[in-house]
């Protein structure tokens, strides 16, 4: 199996920057087939994509959402195992469960909800104005 383990969240103030980590392991585990991303929800909403870092096979691209884009950069590491999204500009509309996921040979630009194969327990971000 594989599992993931997210660390970093925590508390900020808005235009405050958090850098989030996530550990991948397990028995099933090879870094370059997987597409790393981060996901989030918010109370009472829907957990929604924040931004993806592709597969081996699929160089590495990187996508993002629309409201991130400019404040937010995925990056990896294979060799260790893990994945950072490191947020900047922070704002009260980013307060949520941050969610790191793997997605076994799919593209960061294709990946969804419905797609991912793995999810970590979440970590809290909480932004205050």
């Amino acid at each position: 199996q594989v599992q993931l383990v997210e660390s970093g969240g925590g508390l900020v103030q808005a235009g405050g920057s958090l850098s989030l980590s996530c550990a991948a392991s397990g028995s099933l585990w090879i870094s370059r087939l997987y597409t790393m991303a981060w996901f989030r929800q918010a109370p009472e909403k829907e957990r929604e994509f924040v931004a993806g870092i592709s597969w081996s096979g699929d160089g590495g691209r990187t996508n993002y959402a629309d409201f991130v884009k400019g404040r937010f950069t995925i990056s990896r590491d294979n060799a260790k195992n893990t994945v950072t999204l490191q947020m900047n500009s922070l704002r009260p509309e980013d307060t949520a469960v941050y969610y790191c996921a793997a997605d076994r040979i799919t593209s960061a630009v294709r990946i969804s909800t419905s797609t991912i194969d793995y999810w970590g327990q979440g970590t809290q971000v909480t932004v205050s104005s």
